[in-house]
């Protein structure tokens, strides 16, 4: 049973996300009460009343006390993890005992991460975030929490199934060649045709990359385009999975077990009509005659109300609007608008594009003077008052004329500044007027209501349906972008395929290093892995076997990344134990560009509610390395981590040698360059 709510103060659903599990639960226990003859209250109703109680608690102790619990287990086995985002609640809870408080946590942040990658600078503004995650129309409501309740499905799975979303870290398909022949295609046919192209809508393409399922082939950046971080990127794979999910269980399903798994025949239904194509149904149940033809009206009333939730597919050729980091020339912006148009090659290959978007000065302008309002805010409430504070980031007479001239900027444009307009005039009033307080605290509320105006102007140019599609790449340019890389591919297609479910073997290893059963190797600078594979239901090609064995090995693999971040949020780089018949080791180190060890600190301590240690949902190893950069200026420090498991029989002495030995030998082909 698992469940994610996000709710407002006041106690009002935002999102909610919930397995079949718990959605009987909740039906079974609130449907029950409604009186005979009256329809059970709706889900989202049901659930209201559940988690209404513990919103109301938590509103209450962070008005009176200012703080709050964020985790505590029920009687019956619940565990329930709370976190605040400014009036945002977000509670995940599970039941089963499948995810523990440290899961339940990373997923509240990894729903966080969907939430700027799809709004962008609007989630820094609460009240028009509320807005957005519940919109007022019932159908855009419906398919919002659709998409985002897909999402979380997708990242629930990838991260039960898929090395690289367990660590939170980019895995590269190990081929050299065929790596830098895709990236010098990328560059000098793909990219540059669609540039100098007169149909691209003054659309930009800044990356291109392909995707083998998870795995990334070949990865591309034009020279004007930012460096994409490794948690956007993991986040744009997800997104990618989730609109072509991987039906690679199905294929590797034995036959016998798929004829075992077939539908039994239904009955209560009637014969389709004439008109619906007679037998042509291609599960083959429709030439067995069902024993009864009467449909009770509630039941016939309850599928319908269940088809009007299903939405057509979105058309392949129109992009996603996605809000990614990004420091150009221009400046800096965390949330950067960009059009993500994702190609499927075939079932398995997927090529994504990310554009540059015609009006994103925008966003860089937008996001200078949040910041700016930011600190001032944070200055006047430790009582740093008058503009010469030798603390002010930006002097106020810059910042009016430069705000002054942004907003004529957007008058001149389609977008709607009135409100910005009056409330820049209240502030100016308020600041710089003879008769105003000047700077200070009682320019707190003018504060937060420009910043909320200021996203509102970010919301409308970026994250409105109405903005969405009028400019794009033609879809005839699509057309021809993909035919080119099938082209480009053809012959590797079922390599490539294959490649991705065995892309490191163990078969190498065991003669340099016998007893050593699983690794993984991260370079964290990069945010990519290196890993053998694990492939738990292939049966075929799996090293590990099939069955009890290869799920076995599997779990200690699992097991020891959640050991191993344990420690590390307490500061330990270095972690050896035994676990029966099995040695698990996990070390983290620092080097230099020239491969030479530097000396080990002490790290950081984190607090058992701190963000998640990872990449996707809190970039722990960014903060890490500029906390480490720290004691060795002028010089480039670089991030590694490796895991490893041997047989208990291996002695230690062995097993930290094999350790030092494999970080050397797979040094080498962490560096297949990405651009």
């Amino acid at each position: 049973m698992k469940c994610l709510l996000v709710a407002s103060e006041s106690a009002e659903v935002l999102f909610y996300w919930a397995d079949p599990e718990f959605e009987q639960n909740i039906q079974k226990q609130y449907g029950a009460t409604s009186e005979e003859g009256q329809k059970p209250p709706a889900f989202e109703d049901s659930i209201n009343t559940r988690f209404a109680p513990i919103i109301i608690s938590c509103s209450s102790m962070i008005d009176r006390i200012d703080d709050c619990y964020t985790c505590f287990s029920t009687e019956n086995g619940h565990t329930y993890v709370l976190h605040q985002f400014d009036e945002c609640l977000y509670i995940a809870v599970n039941g089963d005992g499948d995810e523990k408080e440290e899961d339940l946590r990373r997923k509240i942040y990894v729903m966080k991460k969907l939430t700027e990658v799809h709004f962008g600078m609007v989630t820094l503004s609460s009240t028009l975030l509320k807005r957005e995650l519940r919109p007022q129309d019932t159908d855009q409501r419906n398919r919002l929490w659709k998409k985002l309740q897909s999402l979380l499905g997708t990242y629930s799975q990838l991260r039960e199934q898929d090395q690289s979303f367990l660590i939170e870290a980019v895995e590269r398909l190990i081929h050299p060649t065929l790596c830098e022949q895709c990236i010098e295609f990328l560059e000098r046919r793909l990219v540059q045709q669609i540039n100098t192209s007169s149909e691209r809508a003054g659309e930009e393409v800044l990356h291109a990359f392909i995707l083998v399922h998870t795995k990334l082939l070949a990865f591309y950046s034009s020279r004007n385009a930012s460096t994409l971080t490794s948690s956007d990127l993991l986040c744009l794979i997800l997104m990618v999975q989730n609109r072509y999910p991987n039906s690679g269980d199905l294929e590797d399903a034995a036959p016998e077990d798929v004829e075992n798994t077939s539908m039994p025949d239904i009955f209560y239904t009637p014969e389709p009509s004439p008109t619906e194509g007679g037998s042509g149904s291609g599960s083959g149940e429709g030439s067995h005659t069902p024993i009864f033809q009467f449909v009770d009206p509630d039941i016939q009333m309850a599928e319908d109300s269940l088809q009007t939730l299903e939405f057509p597919p979105p058309d392949p050729a129109t992009p996603s609007r996605v809000f990614l980091e990004a420091t150009i020339k221009e400046g800096y912006c965390p949330m950067m608008p960009h059009s993500m148009y994702c190609l499927q090659l075939w079932p398995g290959i997927t090529l994504v594009l990310l554009t540059k978007i015609p009006n994103s000065q925008v966003a860089i302008s937008v996001y200078y003077f949040l910041d700016t309002f930011t600190n001032l805010e944070k200055r006047l409430s430790e009582g740093q008052e008058g503009s010469n504070s030798p603390r002010s980031p930006l002097p106020l007479q810059d910042l009016r004329s430069k705000l002054d001239k942004f907003i004529r900027a957007l008058g001149s444009s389609d977008v709607q500044t009135s409100q910005l307009q009056n409330a820049w005039a209240e502030f100016k009033s308020k600041a710089f007027s003879r008769g105003g307080p000047g700077v200070t605290k009682e320019l707190l509320p003018w504060c937060r209501n420009m910043k909320t105006q200021l996203c509102g102007v970010y919301r409308q140019c970026f994250v409105t349906e109405s903005v969405g599609n009028t400019q794009r790449l033609a879809p005839s340019l699509q057309d021809r972008a993909l035919a080119m890389v099938q082209e480009k591919l053809m012959d590797w297609k079922e390599f490539l395929l294959v490649k991705s479910k065995r892309n490191i073997t163990m078969v190498s290893y065991p003669v340099r290093f016998p007893g050593l059963i699983h690794f993984v190797y991260v370079d964290r600078t990069a945010g990519q892995m290196i890993a053998p594979s694990i492939n738990v239901t292939d049966r075929s090609t799996s090293e590990l076997g099939k069955g009890p064995l290869a799920q076995f090995i599997k779990g200690k693999v699992w097991s020891l990344v959640g050991t191993a971040r344990r420690y590390l949020q307490k500061g330990y780089t270095t972690v050896t134990l035994r676990d029966g018949d099995y040695y698990f080791c996990y070390f983290l180190w620092f080097e230099n560009e020239t491969g030479y060890k530097l000396d080990v600190i002490d790290l950081p301590i984190l607090a058992d509610d701190s963000p998640p240690v990872g990449m996707l949902a809190w970039d722990y190893y960014r903060k890490l390395l500029r906390y480490y950069s720290k004691y060795h200026h002028g010089e480039v420090v670089k991030c590694y981590e490796l895991l490893t498991i041997h047989l208990g029989v291996i002695p230690s002495e062995y097993v930290l040698q094999h350790c030092c030995q494999l970080a050397r030998k797979l040094w080498e082909p962490s560096r297949i360059p990405l651009l």
